[in-house]
């Protein structure tokens, strides 16, 4: 049983049952998760900017990508330009929006951040922005991948063990989306561009 004070310090006894089913409760949050398809659609419809901080070792999709093949075999990957995702981002950028990301690195880089290295030429060829930083420089973000479109909408990335992606979960909780521009913002600031950042790998 507790007590509860009314207006006039009148007190009540309520069952302490009641309070724990009915009284304030604190709000949790419910994942909204968005399919690959909608996933891609935010790269056609996004307004201003689209920006992504990479923070893994490694990823499941490029490891299965054969330009990856390639890059093992001979230090240099090839790529397809008129691939629907250079084309999409060729055309949002012609039309005045901003793509880019930060990626971290560690030391020395991984095989899989050594290939996304050389491929930042053929992001950069369609308008990319792409930066880097080392991770003994990154303590203070968050080791989350995301993309941010138009300071908005957050479309994290969560992955499994092996790097694979397992589900995207969209954020438009303002307070939330609002530390995520932060992230960004703070990432942008410290970050190199990626033919600076080669240059002193």
């Amino acid at each position: 049983m507790c007590w509860c004070f009314l207006s006039g310090s009148a007190a009540v006894a309520v069952p302490r049952e009641l309070l724990v089913n009915w009284g304030p409760k604190e709000r949790e949050r419910v994942p909204e998760l968005v399919d690959r398809e909608g996933f891609r659609r935010l790269f056609e419809t996004f307004r201003h900017t689209a920006w992504r901080l990479e923070t893994r070792r490694g990823y499941a999709s490029d490891r299965e990508d054969p330009d990856y093949q390639e890059f093992l075999a001979t230090g240099s990957a090839p790529c397809d330009l008129n691939e629907p995702w250079f084309v999409n981002i060729k055309a949002q950028t012609e039309a005045g929006k901003t793509v880019g990301r930060v990626r971290i690195a560690d030391k020395p880089m991984t095989t899989g951040q050594r290939f996304l290295l050389d491929y930042s030429r053929y992001n950069a060829a369609v308008g990319e922005d792409i930066r880097y930083l080392w991770r003994e420089d990154a303590a203070d973000l968050p080791a989350e991948d995301f993309w941010i479109f138009d300071s908005r909408l957050v479309a994290l990335l969560h992955f499994d063990d092996a790097d694979n992606i397992v589900n995207i979960e969209l954020i438009t909780e303002p307070a939330e989306v609002v530390r995520y521009a932060i992230v960004r913002d703070a990432a942008r600031h410290h970050a190199v561009p990626f033919n600076q950042f080669a240059s002193t790998e």
